[in-house]
């Protein structure tokens, strides 16, 4: 069922807030691109095309999900006068336990969400340097920090020399074993700031952690930060590289760059630009940036493989040593502008990469942008070889005052499926299901209108993430807002009922872990509603299957029953793969497996 509402429930403009100075919007709507023809074709009965807009107030479409809480910024954090002051940014999240931490360009949040539909604020932290995206591990929180505005003691006064001790451009590490008063431990610098960071833990390494510093800016005067280069002709030059520091987990203070891999050489020449060097790749293609740094590092440790979004280049890296990542395979693609973050599917077999064309603050998601710029591009991975399969943009238009793009987002752990949760910035939040990499679809989403109707703001979910049962959205000018998924004809209540049995210690942007779902009735149920649903298992036998199954839910299946069941589940995905029949022969064998832990 698809809902509009009008207003952004519980969600008001704060009377504490900061009152402060409002700069100019970033810029008018562009009424010369309307006329333009249209892309794509998508369905005139959606309703987020034409939403009312509003800052606090906008109208609002919603399908397969279920909105069930919002937190508005608290005072400190945003500027009630405007909603164009880049200094209150919010952007990037992580989970703790019963707690969120949300990263905003003015420093950090903590809330408490042990009951997901009343969420309650903890603690904010003041800590200005831009970006602010926060990860966390244990009692260790890491925030980028890129603003030359960023002091090393978290002032609030700037930095006013062009030249300084006193500015931070890099990763800060705070304490946060007491949340009611987090403490900054470690300020690590960097030529480039931190952008964004990537935790990478080591299997065998549990004295540390590690943390992959990605750094966009200017290159730092050598006068301030000494070993800065910013000749990209000099051997020694700080571009075409990241940053890896070590942590000591017991000492964090002592936290120290400890490498500069150069991820983009070239093997024969030894040239450290070795991959694209910039510009278009023929007529009718993007003009995609060079790659001399990446954006986001996604690392997987459970597979011992990272996924770099690297500007103009999407790589894959082998972390089995975390000091000395190593490039093992590169792609480009004509549609990238510049290659954003990368999403690993659960079986590392898929890799989903984002491309943030106009850099976040443009809309790119009108009704004439083609749908393979700005989107997202999914690559198999097999053999140590990516190959593109397909494409996923939203599949209709936002309009001329709406930053969209494609941007961050997590794996849904439905079984025997891959879905992931994708904030668009005003676009607002996706569903899209990639199990076939070559036909991606949308199963649910959330939209607002835009903050305006005559200027662009920008604003929107700078990302969406699954953690513990629920979606919570960063809303870079509005908050948090939290949402439960509802059954619907791509989504069943079982599938549902199965992703919210897989619980996390903790879930950071760019760091993903295996999930490996318990031996219960909602899994092998889900695995049985994908079979009825595509019609890839005799009808007798799925009667047979649900019968079974709706007793083991009630307590009365017998092991003998269950284990009987599994036996014919196993017979015929066998006769499936013979040849002799038709159906799905690995989630019949997957049903029968948990079928078999359910009779132990």
């Amino acid at each position: 069922m698809t809902t509009r509402t009008r207003a952004l429930p519980g969600v008001a403009i704060a009377a504490t807030g900061l009152l402060l100075g409002a700069p100019a919007a970033w810029g008018q709507a562009d009424t010369a691109s309307a006329s333009l023809e249209p892309a794509f074709e998508w369905d005139p009965n959606d309703p987020r095309p034409g939403l009312a807009a509003g800052w606090m107030d906008a109208e609002s479409a919603i399908r397969g999900l279920e909105l069930v809480s919002s937190l508005p910024r608290p005072a400190g954090f945003f500027n009630p006068a405007t909603p164009d002051d880049r200094r209150f940014f919010n952007s990037d999240l992580a989970f703790r336990g019963d707690y969120l931490f949300q990263g905003n360009y003015q420093g950090f949040q903590v809330f408490d969400i042990s009951n997901p539909a009343e969420p309650t604020h903890v603690v904010s932290v003041l800590c200005p340097g831009g970006q602010g995206d926060v990860s966390v591990y244990g009692n260790l929180l890491v925030m980028s920090a890129q603003e030359t505005r960023g002091r090393v003691d978290c002032g609030l006064d700037g930095v006013a020399d062009s030249i300084s001790a006193e500015r931070l451009q890099g990763i800060r590490l705070f304490d946060v074993s007491n949340l009611s008063s987090p403490r900054q431990v470690a300020a690590v610098q960097a030529c480039r700031g931190s952008h964004t960071h990537t935790l990478v833990s080591d299997p065998n390494d549990r004295e540390h952690v590690y943390v992959y510093i990605q750094g966009t800016g200017s290159v730092r005067d050598p006068a301030e930060l000494p070993g800065c280069v910013a000749d990209a002709d000099d051997p020694n030059t700080s571009l075409f590289r990241i940053e890896v520091v070590r942590v000591p987990l017991a000492a964090p203070q002592r936290a120290e760059i400890v490498s500069a891999p150069r991820l983009f050489a070239d093997a024969q020449t030894g040239s450290v630009a070795g991959l694209w060097a910039g510009g278009d790749h023929g007529p009718g293609t993007q003009q995609t940036s060079a790659t001399s740094r990446c954006h986001d590092i996604t690392a997987y440790p459970d597979i011992g493989l990272a996924a770099g979004a690297c500007s103009g280049n999407g790589i894959l890296l082998d972390i089995t040593d975390p000091v000395r990542p190593v490039r093992v395979a590169e792609v480009m693609d004509p549609n990238f502008a510049f290659w954003h973050s990368a999403t690993f599917n659960n079986d590392g077999t898929k890799i989903l990469f984002t491309d943030e064309w106009g850099g976040g603050t443009a809309p790119r998601c009108r009704a004439s942008d083609p749908p393979t710029w700005g989107a997202d591009a999914i690559f198999t991975l097999e053999d140590g070889e990516l190959e593109l399969t397909g494409y996923y943009k939203l599949p209709v238009p936002q309009g001329e005052t709406e930053n969209c793009v494609a941007h961050n987002g997590s794996l849904i752990p439905v079984p025997g499926r891959d879905i992931m949760v994708q904030g668009w910035y005003q676009g607002g939040l996706s569903i899209v299901d990639f199990t076939d990499p070559a036909n991606p679809f949308e199963i649910a989403y959330f939209d607002r209108g835009p903050i305006s109707q005559e200027m662009l703001f920008t604003g929107g979910y700078w990302s969406t993430y699954w953690y513990n049962g629920r979606v919570y959205g960063a809303e870079i000018q509005r908050g948090i807002d939290v949402f439960r998924l509802t059954p619907s004809e791509h989504l069943s209540e079982a599938e549902i009922a199965a992703a919210e049995l897989v619980r996390a210690d903790q879930l950071n942007p760019q760091h993903q872990e295996r999930v490996d779902w318990p031996d219960a009735v909602p899994v092998a149920r889900a695995y049985l509603d994908q079979m009825v649903r595509s019609g890839r298992i005799a009808e007798a036998r799925a009667a047979e299957a649900r019968a079974v199954l709706d007793r083991a839910g009630r307590g009365q299946a017998s092991g003998a029953e269950l284990t009987q069941l599994a036996t014919r589940l196993e017979a015929d995905a066998a006769a499936v793969r013979a040849g002799t029949l038709g159906g799905d022969a690995e989630r019949l064998s997957r049903a029968a497996s948990v079928l078999r832990g359910l009779a132990r």
